[in-house]
């Protein structure tokens, strides 16, 4: 009969912590929706460091799909990204670099490599 308490009540607290992990998670990202993740969908232009913007691009598509993110460029180059937090975003090969949304309207994003992206 012990048995039996002590797994109902381990039962209890596994859904309890599953719960909260959840409830967290929700949120975090917009109960599920999204909602709360910038959309930063649009295109871009590259400015500041204009050696950084020649080697990766000076025009930039990006398409967004929850906190997943594809970025193309005016050469055809076709990378991915994610969005880490309402204002970070980590993009992998073919830029590797890690950006910070720095306006309020996520019309701007400030990059590892010196430049800074404009929506257009």
């Amino acid at each position: 009969m012990k048995f039996g308490s002590i797994a109902l009540v381990l039962s209890f607290a596994a859904a309890a912590v599953i719960g909260a992990t959840q409830a967290h998670t929700s949120a975090a990202w917009g109960d599920g929706t999204n909602s709360s993740l910038p959309n930063i969908f649009g295109t871009y232009k590259c400015e500041g460091d204009e050696t950084a913007c020649g080697w990766s691009g000076w025009a930039f598509t990006v398409t967004q799909s929850g906190a997943d993110l594809e970025i193309k460029n005016e050469k055809g180059d076709v990378g991915h990204a994610k969005l880490t937090s309402r204002i970070s975003l980590s993009a992998g090969p073919t830029w590797n670099m890690l950006g910070t949304i720095t306006s309020a309207d996520n019309r701007e994003i400030q990059w590892s490599n010196g430049t800074t992206w404009r929506k257009q």
